[in-house]
């Protein structure tokens, strides 16, 4: 497999296509790098190609927090322009602005 460039950047904030939830990335893989298991567990007529970025997100939705692995071709940016309320967010990220999220620079690598 071939890796692509990732089309979202770390500290940008998205929403996924299908269900209803967005999160902030703060992590992006050029391709598949979870579980087999967790692959097979999507069911089949959804299940994303694995040659794609996939992206780590703090994410949320009406009733919680938590932090979602989604492929790039289930995300859309988010332009409601408001911050995500993740409790992570503050640890992970200095300021946002213009819909983007600052990484702390010690959290860089």
């Amino acid at each position: 497999m071939e890796a692509r460039l990732a089309k979202f950047s770390i500290g940008q904030v998205v929403r996924h296509r299908i269900f209803p939830f967005r999160g902030v990335i703060f992590d992006v893989d050029p391709q598949f790098a979870n579980t087999e298991e967790w692959w097979r567990a999507i069911p089949e007529e959804i299940r994303p190609s694995r040659d794609q970025p996939f992206y780590h997100l703090l994410a949320e939705n009406e009733s919680s927090a938590y932090v979602a692995y989604v492929s790039e071709q289930n995300l859309l940016p988010d332009e409601s322009g408001e911050p995500v309320g993740h409790p992570q967010a503050q640890v992970l990220f200095n300021e946002f602005s213009d819909g983007q999220y600052q990484l702390r620079p010690q959290m860089g690598h």
